[in-house]
């Protein structure tokens, strides 16, 4: 798989992530400017990370790029989203869990 596609496929998942905690913590169909801007700031660390090659999500990453007040906005997306993914996209959330299972094995393997 290409880095492109990772890339693609990590704000693909973050924003679903985000649009899942905003539709039930803030109501609405479309994101508060809140998570609108979480939004945007995600997509933009995912396009500049430079360890895309060598990780499958964020959520795996040991340098954690994002500015600590935005970190802990996204784990409070990921703690209450991660859950209901499997409601809202059972494929996702199957790939994301074997992606990361086998990301912690390869680690593993290589330390």
């Amino acid at each position: 798989m290409d880095v492109t596609s990772k890339r693609e496929r990590e704000k693909e998942t973050v924003s679903l992530m985000i649009a899942i905690y905003c539709r039930k913590k803030h109501g609405g169909n479309t994101l508060c400017p809140d998570c609108a801007a979480l939004d945007a700031y995600a997509r933009l660390r995912s396009d500049k990370c430079p360890f895309m090659e060598t990780k499958t999500f964020c959520s795996n990453c040991k340098v954690h790029c994002y500015k600590p007040d935005m970190r802990e906005k996204i784990r409070a997306v990921m703690r209450f989203s991660g859950p209901r993914m499997i409601f809202h996209h059972p494929v996702m959330a199957i790939r994301h869990v074997i992606e990361t299972k086998n990301e912690k094995k390869r680690l593993e393997n290589n330390i």
